[in-house]
């Protein structure tokens, strides 16, 4: 009887997730990587004359295979992670990350793209091929193709190293966060926070076989208890058991935090560059590590006179409210009453006019009115958890442009956040263009009961928008070359698609489509809609300092810290965030210890990219002001520009496209803060 082919290897679109088990892991990866390695040799040593479609096209296919081999994987241990399966990754982790360390460095694969580099063939490319050799040779170098022996074998091993580093932080987060619970015997503690989460923890509680309710670390508990929770003690309880994680006791990542800052200084040093940021950010439009420290200078002393009078307004009410001293685990708590107090507004006010599937419905059509883009459910088989839906998205044509999966709701085995994920790149077609591309967005929304939907708060909304925009940049690119497509832009410009979105969630046009009220049928009431955009400015200030501070700290810590020196890194980076912070209290309840962002997660010495690219997008959302949210001629610029552009120009050129001009920071600030402090 032939043997079931491993599903990790399966060759078709939909990836099989029903059937990845653990033991698939390992086999599946070996094979993969086996015959990656002999393809490798083969090109290496192939003598024919180089050309584009003997080195380049080969190459990029040998990474593209191993990239969809070990991205079901990858993806399972963020959705659905188990010990076996975390087991299985981790006997084959250092075996993927040399593999990758080793492309890079291998001499003869090295000569064969320099040979083709000096070519005729390759000095008559033009636009998005030539960009893609130049940025090919890029990768070679950065990754120390021109070191020595010593050197390329010491790089090696600490990309393994780094890559085991990363994943056991990863690992503790999660760890962490599923390990705490508080069971609540007393109902007059909760007192203030919303029913739904209310019967969130009865149920978790009833389903513990516990009496009383159960409070966990997810985001949408620990959001509820911090921003409504009137007993301020099991507010700072809370507070400080999510600001604790990975702490201490048997998750502790402060040990890793050294190590893993100490061998990506280490790995800049050796490629020749003058710290970890300098190496990191040189493909980036910032382009060096000091460009980035001045961009969150720049910013933060515009924004520091919105902060002083937010602050002074906080502590104000604190006062008045009777909360002495004010302390972080009161903000939430304290923002959201002063909202209401000063705009009539409560965000729980807002969330039953946006259920999870009408929200979804408007964001599609927006979709279709905006681009010309349709989105159309599927019933598959193929998925990791009951949860888990599936859409098709085509043009206007009818043509299909790719699939993508739906996550939404918090388990235990899930990490926390929301996030975007690009499975599978299309392959180019001959007609231009490409085949269909596969993606994941994910978040953890509170779930639905069984008296009410999946009912989402405003900021859920923006969340959900975000991430579907992180999706259409995948999903709409034309871009032949995979590494050149979708998402695959400099860092600080990735995030500007999917922050765009957010605008429509603010707009009156838009939310008529989809905010309606999920027992009435009542769209959005007018009254609502402009206190809630009265209120949009609220506490900018306090909000855009705060991530002003995490942009700071996370290139300080890249520059700056030195273990020997600066003892614990958690003590350090609360003096770092001193100057961002009300008191040194405020700067001491930190995330690093569990901040996956810069540790494993992507945003290393990057972490400023949100507002570098936040200024961006608020500069081009001013031409579908002025033209008209719904402007189809507007959008499809958009999407021809930009959207479906990916890393065919340098960002700058795709902005100026788009725009006419170059970026005008000053729409940041006022969107985000309004008129002068």
């Amino acid at each position: 009887m032939p043997q079931e082919p491993n599903p990790i290897l399966d060759p078709y679109f939909r990836i099989p997730f029903d059937r990845i088990h653990a033991s698939h892991v390992a086999p599946g990866v070996r094979e993969l990587l086996a015959e990656a390695r002999d393809e490798v040799e083969r090109l290496a040593a192939d003598p024919s004359p180089p050309s584009w479609q003997s080195v380049v096209a080969p190459l990029d296919r040998i990474m593209d295979r191993v990239e969809r081999g070990t991205v079901p994987v990858r993806h399972l241990l963020a959705v659905a992670e188990s010990p076996e399966l975390r087991e299985a990754w981790g006997e084959v982790l250092p075996e993927v990350t040399r593999f990758w360390s080793s492309l890079h460095l291998h001499e003869g694969l090295w000569s064969r793209v320099k040979a083709f580099a000096a070519t005729e063939e390759a000095r008559t490319l033009r636009g998005l091929t030539a960009r893609h050799l130049q940025k090919t040779l890029r990768d070679f170098q950065r990754s120390g193709a021109d070191l020595g022996p010593g050197e390329r074998e010491r790089l090696e091993e600490l990309d393994v190293e780094l890559a085991r580093l990363e994943q056991s932080f990863s690992e503790n987060v999660l760890d962490a966060t599923a390990a705490y619970s508080l069971l609540v015997t007393d109902e007059e503690k909760l007192a203030g926070i919303p029913a739904d989460a209310r019967e969130r923890f009865r149920k978790r509680a009833t389903n513990m076989e516990q009496d009383g309710w159960q409070i966990t670390l997810d985001q949408p508990a620990f959001e509820a208890v911090v921003t409504y929770a009137e007993d301020r003690g099991l507010r700072e309880e809370l507070h400080g058991a999510y600001y604790s994680r990975c702490a201490g006791d048997s998750w502790d990542n402060r040990p890793l935090i050294p190590r893993i800052l100490r061998l990506r200084r280490e790995r800049a040093l050796l490629l020749g560059y003058a710290d970890f940021p300098d190496f990191r950010l040189e493909e980036h439009m910032v382009g060096t590590g000091a460009r980035a420290r001045d961009f969150i200078a720049e910013v933060a002393n515009r924004t520091r006179p919105y902060w002083r009078r937010d602050l002074k307004e906080l502590e104000a009410y604190a006062e008045q409210t009777g909360i002495r001293p004010m302390e972080p685990w009161d903000v939430a708590f304290l923002v959201e009453r002063l909202r209401q107090e000063r705009y009539d507004l409560n965000e729980e006010e807002l969330r039953p006019y946006f259920p999870l599937d009408q929200a979804l419905s408007g964001l599609f059509e927006i979709t279709r009115r905006l681009f010309g883009l349709k989105v159309a459910e599927l019933a598959i088989e193929e998925v990791w958890h009951p949860d888990v839906r599936y859409y098709e998205l085509r043009d206007a044509r009818g043509e299909l442009l790719g699939g993508f999966y739906t996550d939404f709701f918090p388990r235990p085995e899930k990490r926390q956040g929301a996030w975007m994920h690009d499975f599978i790149h299309g392959e180019p077609l001959e007609g231009g263009g490409c085949s269909p591309h596969l993606g994941v967005i994910c978040a953890n929304f509170p779930p639905p009961t069984e008296e009410r939907p999946a009912l989402l708060t405003h900021r859920d909304v923006q969340t959900l928008f975000h991430e579907f925009g992180h999706l259409l940049h995948h999903l709409t690119s034309r871009v032949p070359i995979s590494r050149r497509g979708g998402i695959h832009v400099a860092w600080d410009f990735v995030e500007l698609p999917s922050q765009l979105l957010e605008n429509w969630t603010w707009e009156r046009e838009p939310l008529d489509l989809f905010a309606r009220h999920w027992e009435t049928g009542e769209s959005l009431p007018e009254a609502l809609f402009q206190r809630m955009h009265r209120a949009r400015r609220f506490m900018g200030g306090w909000r855009q300092m705060r991530q002003l501070g995490f942009g700071a700290f996370d290139l300080a810590l890249h520059t700056g810290y030195d273990e020997a020196r600066d003892g614990d890194p958690v003590e350090w980076v609360a003096r770092v965030l001193e100057p961002y912070s009300p008191n040194a209290g405020f700067a001491r309840r930190n995330p690093l210890t569990f901040f996956a962002h810069i540790f494993s997660g992507g945003y290393a010495a990057a972490y400023y990219s949100y507002l570098w690219s936040e200024t961006l997008e608020a500069d081009l959302f001013t031409r579908f002001l002025e033209r008209g949210v719904f402007d189809a001629p507007t959008g499809t610029a958009y999407l021809d520009t930009i959207l479906s552009a990916g890393d065919s120009e340098e960002p700058d050129v795709l902005f100026r496209s788009f725009m006419g001009r170059d970026p005008n920071p000053e729409a940041l600030i006022e969107r985000n803060l309004g008129d002068a402090a």
